[in-house]
């Protein structure tokens, strides 16, 4: 499975914006996001469709699918459930 050209990184242009906004994930490269320094977050193509792969518990990447608006919802929400708490000063 290859990762997402920059042509369907176009197409997913709402959903990186929303992940964009999530604040704790630094984007690399376009569609690669890093948090705390290590690799959290990349998409991929296959003939099956688009994925995303996530380290929704900061250890084992997990796939999701990004076919549909509700698809891209959902991962949109387990990115806002997975998020880490910053501590107060």
């Amino acid at each position: 499975m290859k990762h997402a050209s920059p042509d369907v990184l176009a197409a997913l242009l709402p959903l990186l914006e929303g992940i964009r906004q999530a604040g704790d994930l630094v984007e690399r490269r376009p569609g690669v996001f890093y948090r705390r320094g290590a690799a959290f977050l990349h998409f991929h193509e296959d003939p099956a469709g688009l994925f995303a792969d996530v380290k929704l518990d900061g250890a084992t990447f997990t796939r999701c699918p990004v076919n549909t608006p509700a698809e891209q919802a959902a991962l949109l929400d387990k990115l806002q459930q997975a998020r880490v708490p910053t501590r107060d000063p």
